[in-house]
Parts: structure tokens; sequence; C-alpha cells
């Protein structure tokens, strides 16, 4: 009898890891369609949004007519829009373990500030806070993947608006400052300030299965790590100031030979 219970309970184990693996190949699978359908949408809006804000010539010999106080808010909606694709393309590729590969190019942060801001100005507004930008002097030329670094920003934006202000209102400011090999992004808010150290809030975001300002925060640290950089909190005479620090594109191509 006893055997026939050993063998019993032997069958079910088994069965019970066929019927979870079936189960997580099923959920694989639909996650797997999920990705396919929103590879078209959001590079077919992405496209056009580019389009439009370029004011580019279509096929037929056409010309999109555009406003110019429009090309601003498009470039940012083809912004987001890229931010998007990433996250999709991280999410197809967590299954395996790994993220999307990093499309390094070099760009200006100056100009990616006025987008990334351009995209959370809405958003800022919605929630009575000001959003100013303050560009590097003359051109700050960065080694990296542009989208990667938009999504950082995104983020400790994202942060500042939902915890920045202490009152009816708040001013955000988005920053760059330029050093001798590296440069400083810095998001300043009107906040009570960060609840607890960076690190600390490092550590406390994979526990947690919801956003949180914490995830956010990983999120742009895994960014600047990335990009041989760091994410730190610096002194602010009031409310919290986060900074990224890159390496320039100078600096960066020299670290690499």
């Amino acid at each position: 009898m006893s055997a026939v219970v050993t063998i019993g309970g032997w069958l079910a184990a088994v069965f019970a890891v066929l019927g979870g693996r079936l189960v997580l190949a099923r959920r694989m699978e639909l996650v797997a369609r999920a990705c396919h359908e929103l590879r078209g949408p959001l590079t077919a809006a992405r496209l056009a949004a580019r389009l439009a804000a370029a004011g580019q010539q279509l096929p037929g010999g056409e010309t999109i007519a555009i406003d110019p106080r429009l090309r601003g808010p498009l470039e940012a909606v083809e912004l987001e829009l890229g931010r998007a694709r990433l996250a999709f393309e991280d999410l197809a590729a967590a299954p395996s373990g790994e993220r999307a590969p990093d499309r390094t190019c070099t760009f200006d942060v100056g100009v990616l500030l006025v987008d990334v801001a351009e995209a959370w100005r809405a958003p800022a507004v919605e929630c009575g806070m000001r959003l100013r930008v303050e560009q590097p002097r003359g051109r700050v030329l960065v080694d990296g993947d542009r989208m990667r670094l938009a999504q950082a920003c995104g983020n400790l934006l994202a942060n500042a608006i939902e915890h920045g202000r202490d009152g009816e209102d708040g001013e955000i400011v988005l920053r760059a400052r330029a050093g001798l090999h590296t440069v400083r992004i810095e998001v300043l808010d009107d906040g009570p300030g960060l609840p607890a150290p960076i690190a600390q809030l490092l550590r406390r975001a994979p526990r947690h299965g919801r956003a949180s300002r914490g995830r956010g925060l990983a999120i742009a640290a895994d960014v600047a790590a990335r990009h041989r950089g760091r994410l730190a909190s610096a002194p602010s005479e009031r409310g919290a100031r986060i900074v990224l620090e890159l390496p320039t594109a100078t600096a960066s191509t020299a670290a690499t030979r």
C-alpha cells in the first residue's frame, strides 16, 4: 500500500510540474503575442510623429505642413513613443533574463533635456508644477544610448512631479552642468526631500511589485552605470537634488582605448 501511495505521490508531483510548465508556457506565449502586437502601432505612431515634426516630404511629393508651435510637442511625442518601444523591447527580452541591447550614438545633452522637458511639461502643469530647463553653455556631447538617457531623465522628472512640491505649487528644474570630462544632469524640486538616502532607496526598490520612487531611481541608476556614470543626491537649500553624472564624449572615448 505504501508503495502505491509513494508512486501516486510521485506521479502527482510530476503532473504538477508539467502542469506548471504548461501554464508558464501559455503565459509566455501571451506575452510574446502582446509584444508582437505592440511593435507595429508603436513604430507607426513614432514614425508619423517624426515625419510631422520634421515637415518631411511624403513619397507622393506632398509635404507635411505643420504649425511651428506644434513641432516641440510632436518631438516630445516621438521621444516618449521611443521610450515605450524601448520598454517593449526590454519586455520581449525579459524571459531570457536579458534586456534590449543599447543603441549607442553621440548626442547633445542640451537638446535631449529640452525634448525630455517638453514631454513632461503637460504632466507637470496638470499637477500644478512649473518645469524649467537650464541648458549647458555650448554643446555638450555624450556617447551612449539617447533613449536610455531619456528613460532615466523621465523617471527622475516623474518622481519630482509626484513628490516635489511642498504646498499648493512648486517648481522643477532640469539642468546640465559641464565639467572638464563629465556632465552633471540635475533634477531639483521644492518638495520635502528624499525619504531616505539613494543607496537605501535602491536596495528597497526590488522588494515592491508596484511602481515607486525607489524603482524609478533604480532604473535611472542602472542607466547611469551602463554609461560609466553614477546617480547620487547633492545638497540643496530646499527639496531634493538628484544628480546623474556621465562622462562626456571625449572622456568616454578615451576610457575605451
